[in-house]
């Protein structure tokens, strides 16, 4: 069976150094030796200054939608997964949609400030399958709205931006670190702070507010990342290299198989930014193409995923009414490929033979 991904797992005995070490301690949480560790290497390799390592990529995003004390409307993307609108409506914000570039995938930014109004406190954009948004407009608009930018990098772990660490852009940035990612902690996330205070009132806000013993210094929640965690994170970041470099072969094989295939849409990719492999999506002339795609595949048990979709604006607890022509139109005709790190090429071969006989 192939999947739209595969987690990477390291070397055991890796592994079980530092679960050794865990069990020596008798440390699992609260800001443990490992978690530490992960914060300070992470924070040299992403180019960062204020790092923090929280439970899920879901509560990095509700952390810094607290933190900048967020009201009102949100202006965001329809296109993304699931948790970048969910998460402003479980914190009681509105997203409000803006549609999107139908070839970069990314919030078009010509169109942005027709969704600005008085009551907007904040933008949020993705930096769709890691591609870059045109950080320059949107700081823009910001900066003429008095608005705060949170960067959803769920996707763009590692991406540079005209040689800088795309987590540099924006008032915060978050990342997740879930198992389907190139980098992962099994579960887990960052917020990257760029203002100093702030950065301190969320090393407190994460841990209900607790600055030390017998003290509440104000309202917090509990989201930490646990030893175990970053015990895989520390592992992973050993292997990050060799993993996209892997992954990037694989890249680069579907792009040579299907880039002057006329009966495919290949993403727009931001050219003043680096690359991390993390997907390989491809939109068909319609969704009745895709839906013969994927069912051709299966029948070798291989799942592609088809992400996004649908498209965020149609979810049922949205209730306001957002005309998100594009979004809806590419959601229904995209899909991820399987890409990860450990691909046969074998296996390559045969989804890019079944993608070509089905079109």
């Amino acid at each position: 069976m192939i999947n739209v991904t595969k987690t990477y797992l390291p070397d055991k005995d890796k592994y079980k150094f530092y679960v050794d070490k865990i069990f020596d301690s008798g440390w699992l949480t609260n800001n443990g030796q490992l978690v530490q560790l992960l914060e300070k290497r992470l924070s040299e390799y992403l180019g960062v200054k204020n790092l923090i390592l929280v439970a899920n990529g879901t509560l990095a995003l509700q952390v810094a939608y607290k933190l900048l004390n967020l009201k009102g409307d949100i202006v965001t993307t329809p296109f993304s997964f699931v948790a970048t609108t969910s998460s402003m409506v479980w914190e009681g914000l509105n997203p409000v949609f803006s549609d999107i570039n139908s070839n970069t995938f990314n919030v078009e930014e010509t169109i942005l400030e027709n969704t600005i109004t008085e009551k907007t406190s904040a933008i949020v954009p993705v930096h769709v399958f890691g591609n870059i948004c045109n950080i320059e407009a949107i700081q823009k608009a910001a900066n003429k709205y008095n608005l705060k930018v949170i960067y959803d990098a769920a996707h763009a772990f590692g991406v540079k931006y005209k040689n800088k660490s795309i987590a540099n852009y924006g008032d915060v940035v978050t990342f997740s670190f879930h198992s389907t990612k190139i980098f992962h902690t099994i579960e887990g996330g960052a917020i990257i702070i760029k203002d100093d205070s702030l950065f301190d009132k969320a090393k407190l806000m994460i841990n209900f507010g607790i600055p030390g013993y017998d003290k509440i210094s104000e309202l917090g929640i509990n989201c930490k990342m646990n030893e175990f965690q970053a015990a895989m994170g520390l592992c992973v970041l050993d292997d990050i290299e060799m993993i996209l470099r892997n992954r990037e072969k694989v890249y680069k094989r579907y792009f040579e198989a299907f880039n002057k295939n006329e009966k495919i849409k290949l993403q727009k990719l931001n050219t003043e930014a680096t690359q991390n492999f993390s997907y390989f999506p491809i939109v068909f002339e319609s969704e009745e193409i895709l839906l013969k795609v994927v069912a051709n595949l299966k029948l070798k048990e291989i799942y592609p995923r088809r992400y996004f979709y649908p498209s965020l604006e149609s979810l049922p607890y949205i209730k306001k009414k957002f005309n998100m022509p594009v979004s809806t139109s590419i959601s229904k005709r995209i899909l991820c490929l399987p890409l990860y790190d450990s691909l046969k090429e074998s296996e390559h071969d045969s989804i890019i033979k079944i993608l070509n006989q089905s079109l």
